[in-house]
């Protein structure tokens, strides 16, 4: 394969959805010389809720119905469902009946081949020897890849149909009989494939030894992404998105408000993954800084537009390049008898970390330790009655609060600590904290839960609009 002349591009479930829209745009934007692209498609907009559950609301999927082991119709009919959206989604996209005749058969093998499978493991299962608890992983995995083979496949079609030169490869391992490492799976699939006379339509799933969703859950198309960039010798790996990477959420500041990023590193990127405003999955983010595969994020609708460049330089000037934020958690352990001893930050990190709890940030003095942490109330009552348990003495609490965050590439000198303070005071809100590190690439701002929009757009007037060299304005 020709290394260092071809790009890896993934496009996001959402633009999924609208993938015909992008067909004469962003899938083929020379057609005079339409490849050296590699595609890795999510599945269509809602596919992966139905098959799972869904992200946000928790509505149970065929996955979650399954998992719950009600009564066999539950399971069933939610499959269905799936079917039912897989077929509707396709035929948004295709035009063609022989297409479209294609796909609803394909729609229809996956979908029987899982419920068979899933039939057989409950049988299997109904004996004391077998435990479903210890195949529901496998269960997860093979639900999920359902949703990305039928994407990438639909994709290809509509390609071929456009005369060009598409191949759907797929990495879910469907009916594959050998166990493989992630590596091994995507050199096997493009080891026949040059990209400079033929498009491939990759699957976001891959199936592996690993288990991608053991690590990364409903993250794994871009770790995906990543492998098959590094792995191939990209010159660029680009993800596609429905907008552009900038310097706040429009709808908070105002969209003549907000500038595009236009260039910044992978710290930067690091630093709003940890925010839960993830340019890219940080595992991800790792694999292409260690490979030296720069990442581009562009709007999928507006192609002629270069969007953001991320990679591992520096700054040419110090600025403010996003201000965001999210809604936290703060839990506090106070205890007179803390001054002095040890232990007590080795426990709450260790109940934190056995709950699944993730830390955002932490602040502490000689007899308080506050964490700021991503979590939902449920879990938080279990991590406060363990404290209590372990510290008797101990005043354990937690409230709901917010963080907004200014962040960049280099801080230095542009007194954001002092200049953010102001600016939420001059807006009549009141910071609860606030902190920076030794680095100079972010500064935290803690608010009341309910002002943290509020927040946001007063730090991004301040720090990001009141810049003297303001950041380009985003399309």
């Amino acid at each position: 394969m020709t290394h260092a002349t071809h790009t890896v591009e993934k496009i996001g479930g959402t633009s999924m959805s609208r993938v015909h829209e992008l067909r004469d745009t962003l899938l083929v934007s020379d057609p005079a010389r339409p490849y050296g692209r590699i595609f890795v498609v999510s599945a269509f907009g809602g596919i992966t809720n139905l098959l799972l559950e869904h992200k946000k609301s928790g509505e149970p999927g065929v996955y979650a119905a399954f998992a719950s082991r009600e009564e066999d119709h539950g399971w069933l009919a939610a499959l269905d469902r799936a079917s039912d959206a897989m077929i509707a989604a396709h035929r948004v996209v295709l035009d063609h009946p022989g297409d479209v005749e294609q796909a609803d058969g394909f729609v229809r093998d996956r979908l029987i081949g899982a419920r068979n499978c899933l039939i057989d493991l409950q049988r299997l299962c109904s004996h004391g020897h077998f435990r479903l608890s210890e195949h529901m992983l496998q269960t997860r995995e093979l639900l999920s890849g359902l949703g990305e083979a039928h994407s990438a496949f639909v994709t290809a079609l509509m390609l071929q149909r456009a005369g060009i030169s598409a191949r759907f490869v797929d990495l879910s391992g469907w009916r594959d009989d050998g166990e493989v490492s992630l590596d091994q799976r995507i050199q096997r699939a493009m080891q026949d494939i040059d990209p400079q006379t033929e498009m491939p339509i990759v699957t976001g799933y891959a199936q592996c030894r690993e288990g991608l969703m053991r690590e990364f859950d409903r993250g794994y198309s871009e770790v995906t992404f990543s492998r098959l960039a590094a792995l191939t010798g990209a010159r660029e790996a680009i993800i596609h998105k429905e907008f552009h990477l900038s310097s706040a959420d429009p709808n908070l500041v105002g969209a003549d408000a907000v500038r595009k990023l236009g260039r910044t590193n992978f710290d930067v990127a690091d630093q709003l993954s940890n925010l839960g405003m993830e340019a890219i999955h940080p595992k991800a983010a790792k694999t292409l800084r260690q490979s030296g595969v720069p990442l581009r994020v562009t709007n999928a609708f507006e192609p002629h537009d270069p969007g953001t460049l991320i990679d591992d330089q520096p700054a040419t000037r110090p600025a403010v390049e996003i201000v965001t934020g999210l809604d936290l958690f703060a839990l506090e352990l106070f205890e007179q008898d803390m001054v002095g001893a040890k232990g007590y930050d080795a426990f709450i990190l260790e109940v934190l970390t056995r709950h699944r709890v993730r830390i955002v940030s932490k602040v502490s003095n000689a007899n308080t330790i506050t964490h700021y942490v991503d979590s939902s109330l449920k879990v938080l009552r279990r991590v406060e009655k363990d404290l209590n348990e372990r510290y008797a003495s101990a005043c354990v609490s937690s409230r709901a609060v917010a963080m907004a965050a200014a962040v960049g590439r280099d801080l230095t000198g542009l007194s954001v600590l002092s200049r953010g303070l102001g600016a939420l005071a001059a807006a009549g809100l009141e910071a609860i904290g606030a902190a920076q590190g030794s680095r100079p690439v972010e500064v935290q701002f803690i608010v009341e839960r309910e002002a943290l929009a509020a927040s946001i757009k007063a730090l991004h007037g301040a720090l990001v609009e009141g810049q003297a060299e303001a950041l380009p304005k985003a399309a």
